[in-house]
């Protein structure tokens, strides 16, 4: 901003800085209306699924559903899926044992 406000103008700004003439803007305003063009990281929402409740629930649950999961704790099956990834925790509802018999058999 101490750029512009030295006389230059937005599209000298652009190239100098090599920024969009819409992030100019935004920074502007925000300067005009803060005094600051601090870049201010919005704070995250809570994590909706405790870790080790989900653990100890799919250890009594072996069997349930993403669907059934999420419903027992007021979320999307999205969210548990993505929760047992961030664990390491897989769901495969087939046996491992159980192998492929190839063709030429």
């Amino acid at each position: 901003m101490e750029y512009l406000d030295e006389g230059h103008t937005w599209s000298q700004a652009q190239e100098a800085f090599k920024i969009s003439t819409t992030a100019i803007n935004s920074w502007r305003r925000k300067y005009k209306e803060t005094g600051e063009c601090k870049n201010v990281t919005p704070p995250r929402k809570a994590k909706k699924l405790d870790a080790e409740k989900l653990r100890s629930y799919v250890k009594e649950h072996p069997d349930a559903y993403l669907k059934e999961i999420g419903e027992a704790f007021g979320c999307s099956d999205t969210a548990v899926h993505k929760a047992l990834r961030r664990l390491g925790i897989t769901r495969k509802k087939r046996q491992s044992g159980i192998a492929n018999k190839s063709r030429s058999e």
